[in-house]
């Protein structure tokens, strides 16, 4: 009976973060050309913080619990689904259009923040920095992410359209009430999609870095599969790549000075797998300007692999 009430829920939540995401890149569409700023920037920014609410619920949470695999392989596995299964999968289902912009400012900056975390986890040639985030480097890293995003509402660019003055008050209540959907279905889905993994005996770091990062992402795949379908690609792989730097810069510095994180030796593959993943994302983004229905395969498949590994391992 449980069960099958775990079975319910996880679909409920399945429609939610779909309604919710129509909801959401519609009004935030309509909202940030009236404030003359870009599907881009906006992605990067209000919609990635929105979308990364469940990563910041569930790793806090695990924090201050000290439940250090939970926290730290919730926001690696993440941001590997976030660019393996829905960047792929949206990118399979519609080819998605790069800018050189987002390829060489976000693109690259999400690279050297990656490399920056392993960096700061396991050291560089033998020079070992720390073995935990702790209060310092958690600030400095939230102190990245703030920087980040004044410089792009500082650096405005063109918006792909004319939209009215203002905004209504209509859109900024259903960008809200899309926001809540996709946050409380990201939230069931943790819950009870976890308790299912749970009840066939699969451990909680192969939980953290599938289930629970499948499901803290799963408003990220509902959010860029609705853009993408609606023809906004710069909020589509925006929503992502900006996802993916709040959770690195946000979440894990966040976490950092709640308590301090340890590190355990099972997050130095995934992170190697993260940087890999990323390098492979901004190839693709270079080669004709577009993540193509072959790479999205590509990349769709890399992460299947992964899961499969986890799972035996």
């Amino acid at each position: 009976m449980i069960l099958l009430l775990d079975v319910i829920l996880v679909i409920a939540s399945i429609v939610m973060l779909w309604k919710g995401a129509d909801y959401l890149v519609e009004a935030a569409s309509e909202i940030a050309h009236s404030l003359k700023i870009s599907d881009l920037v906006i992605g990067l920014t209000v919609v990635a913080f929105g979308t990364s609410a469940p990563e910041f619920a569930v790793t806090i949470r695990a924090a201050i619990t000290g439940q250090t695999d939970i926290s730290i392989g919730n926001v690696v596995g993440s941001n590997i689904f976030n660019l393996g299964f829905i960047l792929g999968g949206t990118a399979i289902i519609r080819a998605i259009h790069i800018t050189p912009k987002l390829l060489y400012r976000d693109g690259f900056f999400l690279l050297s923040v990656t490399i920056l975390i392993y960096i700061l986890f396991f050291g560089f040639n033998g020079w070992d920095i720390s073995d935990n985030i702790a209060a310092i480097e958690g600030s400095l890293l939230f102190l990245a992410l703030i920087g980040y995003i004044v410089f792009l509402f500082i650096k405005k660019e063109p918006i792909e359209e004319t939209h009215p003055e203002s905004a209504s008050i209509q859109s900024y209540a259903f960008f809200f009430f899309g926001l809540l959907m996709i946050v409380l279905g990201g939230h069931l889905m943790v819950e009870h999609a976890s308790s299912l993994a749970r009840a066939f005996g699969v451990s909680d770091w192969v939980i953290a870095v599938t289930i629970v990062a499948a499901g803290t992402s799963a408003p990220e795949l509902a959010t860029s599969l609705t853009a993408a379908f609606k023809e906004k690609h710069g909020m589509a792989i925006g929503n992502l790549i900006g996802s993916d730097l709040f959770n690195l810069l946000g979440v894990l510095g966040l976490a950092g000075i709640i308590n301090p994180t340890h590190i355990q030796a099972d997050i130095h593959s995934s992170i190697i797998v993260l940087i890999i993943m990323v390098s492979m994302v901004l190839i693709m983004m270079r080669t004709g300007w577009q993540i193509s229905r072959l790479e999205g395969t590509l990349l769709v498949s890399l992460n299947l692999v992964r899961w499969y590994l986890d799972f035996s391992g």
